[in-house]
């Protein structure tokens, strides 16, 4: 896509909706003897999400698996809509938008595989990392030159909030 199109599409934002395992990580799931589940996620990442906060963005969490550490990391960063467990990411997708009275334009959705297709099919600008499952490319807009879980959502923060005249300068 034409990068004055996707930056028009960027300037609409006001939800910005995340996977987890894949987007905010690498995809990596760490269990230990005692059956915790581990996840790294990215500073920089982090540091996106506030930015994206600051400037008004709303965020949100998408995932089909259920774990603790997300929610722990979503409380560090203020993100309120978290909706773990999610097999059918659309119908979250749906009641989400519906809460906030926004449209389909409204939204960025950034997801890695299959299962995020149908939510990617409805938003505004549908968002994939550089090492997501080759199968999701068609049905996106943007793919981030970052991996998964490596900065891959400052990327599309950093996007956002350029096109908008909103990044902060160093």
């Amino acid at each position: 896509m034409k990068n004055q199109s996707l930056q028009s599409k960027a300037k609409k934002i006001k939800l910005l909706l995340l996977d987890v395992d894949g987007v905010l990580t690498d995809g990596t799931i760490i269990l230990d003897n005692q059956g915790n589940e581990l996840k790294a996620f990215h500073v920089r990442d982090g540091h996106g999400i506030k930015l994206a906060q600051r400037a008004g963005i709303i965020l949100g969490i998408i995932t089909g698996r259920k774990s603790e550490v997300v929610n722990i990391r979503a409380r560090e960063l203020g993100i309120e809509e978290v909706h773990q467990g999610a097999h059918r990411k659309i119908e979250i997708y749906e009641s989400v938008i519906a809460k906030y009275g926004f449209r389909d334009d409204d939204v960025a959705y950034m997801g890695d595989d299959i299962v995020d297709v149908d939510v990617f099919k409805r938003v505004g600008m549908a968002v994939t990392v550089s090492d997501a499952d080759p199968s999701v490319r068609p049905h996106v807009d943007m793919i981030t030159k970052t991996e998964g879980g490596r900065g891959a959502v400052r990327e599309l923060i950093n996007f956002l909030l350029k096109s908008r005249g909103k990044l902060p300068s160093a």
